[in-house]
């Protein structure tokens, strides 16, 4: 990942290139017609993001497989890298509509859901419970720096994020839905880590990529300077829209795989957990606690994304293991002996994809 940063820019200007249409069922004749344009569709993404954001092609591409897969990100990078900008200028070019949070050490819940006002009506003189709509309610929300936030705010988050919707407590508790898409992306800092609140496990699960971002390389660092130390307006044209990121969501569901795919994602996952039948020994001295069934979830519906994405109905063994660093990284809890030897969650995915084998045909017999 080779991140960077040039000055923003937008417009509302309609997109010259015609968005991709409603794809079609996987098991229709039109497949190959649909899969074309969502790759092309991914080509102007990239493309359009690339005017205002230098490098950080893989970060982008993993945000888009995450939407295209109905998931959420956490993007872990230290500061200045175009985190907020970066997502930001993707919901530009995606046509969404986006709110922004600071996480602070004094939001409340009702901060981000929104919350119940006493109204009287001018004709009754009844006073009702009014619900006052918070900045969850949007496509794309942008949860920076999620870890300066108390635990309760944090939560506050969980129920959107796995069943889109939200339930307020005032006026007898009502439930309101989230329009889809909805999309929640955060940004941590994993440096400055006094005074912040780590994410608990059961909100890290709920998170299908953690993606990290580091430094540009040195002609990408040069651009970043060159464009933002200049008054050069640069104007996004919108690619797709909420209905095209819908009909490319289906289109990824539908998407067949192989149970030799699957067997293999989930010989990854299980392989994580300690102390179980054929976990590596590796994985014992490693590691406290492995990743669960979502990942495995998360491996497939990432690996028939990145398929899709790239103009392909076939899922492979590649796709699961391009997947398997930003699915599983932030799932295995890494115990004392890792730690004292210098050993992420990065280098145990690495030598876990060495030593478990992708099923062959003699599996089947």
């Amino acid at each position: 990942m080779n991140p960077g940063a040039s000055s923003a820019g937008g417009s509302s200007n309609p997109s010259p290139n015609p968005p991709p249409s409603s794809p079609p069922s996987a098991h229709s004749h039109g497949d190959v017609p649909a899969i074309e344009k969502i790759k092309l569709a991914r080509d102007l993404l990239l493309k359009e993001t690339g005017k205002v954001i230098v490098g950080q092609q893989e970060v982008i591409d993993a945000l888009l497989i995450a939407m295209f897969s109905r998931g959420h990100c956490l993007l872990v990078g230290v500061p200045g890298l175009a985190k907020t900008l970066m997502i930001s200028t993707l919901a530009k070019v995606l046509n969404l509509r986006f709110n922004r949070i600071q996480f602070t050490p004094d939001l409340m819940p009702s901060d981000i859901t929104g919350t119940d006002i006493i109204q009287e009506d001018p004709q009754t003189g009844r006073r009702v419970f009014h619900f006052v709509r918070g900045p969850i309610f949007a496509n794309l929300l942008l949860a920076d720096e999620i870890n300066r936030t108390p635990p309760k705010t944090q939560a506050a988050l969980l129920q959107a994020m796995q069943e889109y919707q939200v339930t307020t407590g005032g006026g007898g508790g009502k439930t309101y839905q989230l329009e889809p898409p909805f999309f929640v992306l955060a940004t941590q800092n994993p440096v400055e880590q006094e005074g912040t609140y780590p994410l608990p496990e059961a909100q890290l699960d709920r998170f299908m990529f953690m993606v990290k971002v580091g430094y540009p390389k040195a002609e990408e660092e040069r651009a970043i300077v060159k464009a933002t130390t200049t008054e050069v307006p640069q104007e996004l044209q919108p690619v797709l829209t909420a209905a095209d990121i819908l009909a490319v969501q289906k289109m990824v569901r539908k998407v067949p795989v192989s149970d030799h795919i699957v067997d293999y994602a989930v010989n990854l996952v299980r392989a994580t957990r300690p102390q179980e039948k054929d976990t590596p020994e590796f994985i014992n001295n490693w590691l406290t606690w492995g990743a669960g069934p979502r990942a495995a979830q998360y491996l497939v519906l990432g690996a028939k994304a990145r398929a899709v994405t790239r103009g392909r109905l076939n899922v492979s063994a590649d796709d699961i293991r391009h997947m398997a660093k930003p699915v599983l990284r932030h799932r295995l809890i890494t115990n004392f002996s890792a730690d004292a030897e210098g050993v992420d969650a990065d280098a145990i995915v690495d030598k876990l994809l060495a030593s478990v084998k992708e099923p062959g045909p003699e599996a089947y017999k």
